[in-house]
């Protein structure tokens, strides 16, 4: 292959910048450094760049990222590689606190928007003991008048039979067994 059609592949094939990342991870950090520094604190803090820009934008404006600025933010950032000025202003103030040794990643103020530092709902345990009580009761009814209606079954697996469904019938001879009751049968 030439340079030239291979260079034309990695355009259209693969998307240059995915390309281009592959082969040199730096140069990337090379030509994005405000992304570079927004993924550095995020890394300080244990979360990822998106959620560091929430915490930016709530540390900035003082309240939640709006539902409606999310795509167009998320858009920016990822694809146009835009950090907006408040982002950029919040990851150097937690770089600086990291590289003076005082940031705490496990602070919780960190991990607000963090569905799994959740731990605690108001009288939850009384909540789990009241739905696990239902669920119990629910069951132990269902077992006992499952035990009240059935049958007597004959058979061990389904399907169940009962007595009456698998009666013999009386045998019927015909004579069949012994030689002096054999009717002869009209030859050919």
């Amino acid at each position: 292959m030439t340079p030239a059609v291979l260079d034309r592949w990695k355009e259209s094939a693969m998307g240059f910048g995915l390309w281009e990342t592959l082969l040199r991870p730096d140069q990337e950090e090379q030509q994005h450094p405000e992304r570079t520094e927004v993924a550095r604190a995020a890394n300080h803090l244990q979360v990822g760049e998106f959620q560091l820009l929430q915490l930016a934008y709530r540390e900035w404006h003082d309240q939640d990222l709006p539902i409606a600025l999310v795509d167009r933010l998320f858009n920016a950032y990822m694809l146009h590689d835009e950090v907006p000025h408040w982002a950029r202003h919040y990851a150097r103030q937690i770089n600086r606190l990291a590289d003076e040794g005082r940031i705490h990643d496990q602070d919780p103020r960190y991990h607000r928007y963090d569905h799994e530092y959740v731990t605690h709902v108001p009288e939850g345990r009384r909540k789990f003991a009241v739905a696990v009580g239902i669920v119990a009761v629910c069951f132990a009814g269902a077992i006992m008048l499952a035990q009240n209606s059935a049958r007597r079954s004959l058979t061990i697996l389904p399907p169940y039979f009962d007595e009456t469904e698998l009666k013999t019938p009386k045998p019927n001879y015909d004579g069949f067994g012994r030689a002096d009751s054999v009717h002869p049968r009209p030859g050919p």
